[in-house]
Order: structure tokens, then C-alpha cells, then sequence
């Protein structure tokens, strides 16, 4: 059986996707002077207006229920359940239009190690359903720089339908939205059509949204980015969670999307 919203919060509050959540106050704060600061790294691809660190945290609080209190510097934060089960009925609603009218849509993601299932399984959904996974271009790639000054070649590649990046053919954890541009280019140099729907995170969801594409996404509550996208009208829907929890865990809200939707 479906889960319903009241199964959804039960089950967003007992896996830490929601409620007191792992990521640090002091990391949450950190990200939102950075994404305030205009450091590339957490703009996630996305061209956002002026904002502040304290901004930042007003529209936190707004969008995915961190703690208001100025004074909290230090310690866990929150993200309201209820407002994550409220952005992904939005989520759904998107979703399900994709489904009904069996659009092209593109899935990606910066963390491949917990969300990827998540997007097979709403792929598999959309394929089910007469829609079409559009396909990723093979051998795009640049040179990047990692934290320790080393430059290396990642490669965009496909992940049982869901775009990743990869070194070295692992898949790795990524906030740049160079993949998706790269990935935009290649189809429009190639003439194909481009996607009716991005569903992804990071670099990905920001930089498709940034390309004017309609862009779906989740987002921990130590990233703004897309949250602010969405306040400004640039992202259709940002959903708050805690995504890096155990990939499993995830597969209650894709039977949720799917349902809803």
C-alpha cells in the first residue's frame, strides 16, 4: 500500500532524513555566508540575487525548518518534516505531469551514492508510463581540481539511466554545474530536443534551472543554493532531507512521488 503523509513524516523523522538531522549548525552557517559570498562552490550553478548570511538563514528557516535562533552557532539544526512532505507533494504534482503527458525528462545527480536509486526508480516510472529517459551524451569530460590541488579528468557517464560524474569510472560526490552545461551543449549542438524535465540535485538541478529548464530538486539544509533558486522563481521545486543517508531509505519517498503524483 502507498505510504500517505502520515507515514511519510513518521518515516522522514525515524531515518534522520528530517527532524534533528546530522549536518552541523556550524557547517549549515558556514555554507550560507559562503553561498552569500558568491563562492562558486554553493551557488550550484545558479546566477542568485544579493543576499547575507542572515538572509540565508530567514529563507532556511522558511524552506526547510532550520532552528531561527540566531544564537544557535553550534550543535545539530532541524529540518520541519512537515515542510518537506509539503515540497514534495509539489514535487509529485511535477512529476506526475511529466508521467501523464510522457515528457523527456533527464535525471542526474551529485550524489550517486544515495540518491541515484531513488531517480531509477522514478525513471523506471516514467519509462512505464511511454516517457523517455533522455539519454547521456558518452565522453564529455574536463579537468578538475580537486581540494588538495590535484587536477585529475572526470567523466559525465550513465548510471542505469541517471547522469553522475566519475573519476576514474567511481562515482563521486559533486556541487559543480559544468556536467550539465556540458551535457545541455552536446544536445543542442547534436540538434536533439532538450528535456521537459530535469529531476536532480546539486550543480545539476541548478545549472539546468539556470539554462531555463524546468528542474526539480533535493537539498540538504547545509545547501542554500537551491532553495534561494526556487524563492527567486529560477528552480520549480526544492525539497529539504538530509541526502546522504543509506540509499534504501529513499525508496518510501520515490512509492510516495509516484502515488501522489
Amino acid at each position: 500500500m502507498a505510504p500517505n503523509r502520515e507515514q511519510l513524516i513518521a518515516h522522514l523523522l525515524a531515518t534522520g532524513m528530517a527532524g534533528t538531522v546530522a549536518t552541523p549548525r556550524e557547517n549549515n552557517l558556514e555554507h550560507y555566508a559562503r553561498m552569500a559570498r558568491r563562492d562558486p562552490h554553493y551557488q550550484f550553478g545558479l546566477e542568485l540575487g544579493i543576499w547575507t548570511p542572515d538572509t540565508v538563514l530567514d529563507l532556511m528557516v522558511r524552506k526547510a525548518g532550520v532552528d531561527p535562533r540566531l544564537n544557535h552557532r553550534r550543535g545539530q539544526d532541524t529540518i520541519d518534516p512537515e515542510l518537506t512532505a509539503d515540497a514534495l507533494d509539489r514535487y509529485a504534482a511535477r512529476f506526475g505531469k511529466a508521467l501523464q503527458a510522457k515528457q523527456r525528462v533527464l535525471f542526474a545527480t551529485g550524489h550517486p551514492r544515495t540518491l541515484a536509486r531513488l531517480y531509477q526508480q522514478l525513471a523506471t516510472a516514467l519509462t512505464e508510463a511511454g516517457g523517455t529517459v533522455v539519454p547521456l551524451p558518452e565522453g564529455l569530460g574536463y579537468a578538475a581540481e580537486n581540494r588538495y590541488g590535484t587536477v585529475r579528468r572526470v567523466q559525465v557517464e550513465s548510471f542505469m539511466g541517471v547522469g553522475i560524474l566519475a573519476d576514474g569510472g567511481a562515482p563521486i560526490h559533486t556541487h559543480s554545474p559544468l556536467p550539465i552545461q556540458l551535457v545541455l551543449s552536446d544536445l543542442a549542438a547534436r540538434g536533439a530536443p532538450m528535456p521537459d524535465l530535469v529531476v536532480a540535485d546539486h550543480g545539476w538541478c541548478g545549472g539546468a534551472a539556470q539554462a531555463g529548464l524546468d528542474a526539480i530538486g533535493f537539498a540538504d539544509c547545509n545547501d542554500p543554493a537551491l532553495f534561494a533558486g526556487e524563492d527567486e522563481g529560477t528552480v520549480a521545486v526544492a525539497v529539504p532531507l538530509d541526502d546522504g543517508i543509506a540509499e534504501r531509505q529513499y525508496d518510501l519517498l520515490g512509492e510516495y512521488i509516484l502515488t501522489r503524483g
